[in-house]
């Protein structure tokens, strides 16, 4: 299993970043403020258009260090590479699923159905844990739902219908999101799923998890050697990691939404940690963007039982273990491909 190594978050806009030896510089205005050496990390990821030098890029391509340009928001902007990892008879077979309409639905679909399961996971864990602090009756109901959401998914006949009932299984979720808010409310108020961009502090949490999620799978993909902007759920698209995106369904509500909650429930983030602009998008500023990175980081070190694989195995592991499954089904050294699924 792939050993995890750190991750160099740089958050603050105004940092430069550059290469003295085997070790990343970073600086302020011209002066060094502190340095890692590249031997520790897998990846660097800068926040705000952060600058980095050319000998650094490509220093980092050469030993296959992601070095990731997301903006303030934690949207993806750019990633400095090297060669293309794996074998070209691996990724041409992966493109050959993905012209399939039946072999690209057959895997959407597990992983669409996965979704679904954790998310009634994730509702079933709130009905364990806080039965006294919310409606148990509407709870259950919805987690019925989601049940029978999941078994119409297993038997969708075509992607647009899989693409219906999964809308309609996100929607009876994030109908609940508010409810799982226990502390904070008058802050942290949450009404629907605004993205592009995010209407308040809720949202704004949940897609920059959603953006972290994306990249971890993305990372994964690439280390298996699939090709992770050719999906099976959604479209292609210039610049789209869409291959990315399929997978992260099966995260979203096991690791990105359970440690939003956690992170507004715990008060590890407060209304302090936000900022609106003028046009009502909501962004984490650099304090909130520090306490959110130095979490997520913590619950990447969190171990859990791989059910299908039924070894234990570091949150920050589970992607990379879910490319390489995905990998094996493609090549044909498995029957399906088994999605996670989480309890």
């Amino acid at each position: 299993m792939r050993k995890l190594l750190n991750t160099l978050y740089v958050t603050t806009p105004d940092r430069y970043l550059s290469l003295d030896g085997e070790n990343v510089v970073i600086q302020s205005g011209g002066s060094e403020i502190g340095r890692v050496p590249l031997h520790n990390l897998e990846r660097i990821m800068t926040f705000g258009y952060t600058g980095a030098s050319p000998a650094l890029m490509g220093k980092c391509a050469e030993n296959g260090i992601e070095l990731v340009f997301m903006s303030g928001s934690g949207r993806f902007l750019a990633r400095v590479e090297g060669e293309v990892s794996g074998n070209v008879l691996l990724r041409r077979q992966q493109y050959r699923f993905a012209d399939d309409k039946q072999n690209s639905l057959a895997i959407a679909k597990n992983m669409i159905c996965a979704k679904l399961f954790n998310s009634r996971q994730t509702i079933e864990r709130t009905l364990r844990d806080h039965p006294m602090r919310i409606d148990t009756e509407k709870f259950e109901h919805c987690s019925q739902l989601l049940k029978k959401s999941a078994e119409m998914a297993k038997n969708a006949s075509d992607a647009d219908s899989l693409r219906g009932i999964e809308g309609e299984g996100a929607q009876i979720y994030f109908s609940l999101f508010d409810d799982m808010i226990l502390q904070q409310k008058d802050d942290f108020c949450f009404t629907s799923r605004t993205k592009r961009p995010p209407r308040d502090n809720v949202n704004a949490l949940l897609s920059f998890a959603y953006s972290m999620a994306a990249g971890m799978c993305a990372s994964g993909l690439e280390a298996v050697g699939l090709d992770p902007y050719v999906g099976f759920l959604h479209t292609d698209r210039p610049g789209r990691r869409s291959l990315a995106l399929d997978m992260m369904e099966e995260f979203r509500s096991p690791l990105c939404d359970r440690f939003v909650l956690t992170a507004i429930n715990k008060k590890i983030v407060s209304p302090e940690d936000f900022e609106k602009r003028e046009d009502g998008a909501v962004l984490l500023n650099d304090g909130g963007r520090k306490k959110f990175i130095t979490a997520w980081q913590k619950r990447k070190d969190d171990e859990l039982k791989h059910i299908f694989l039924g070894e234990k195995m570091l949150w920050g592991i589970v992607p990379y273990a879910q490319a390489l499954l995905l990998a094996r089904y493609i090549r044909g050294d498995l029957d399906g491909y088994p999605p996670f699924m989480w309890k």
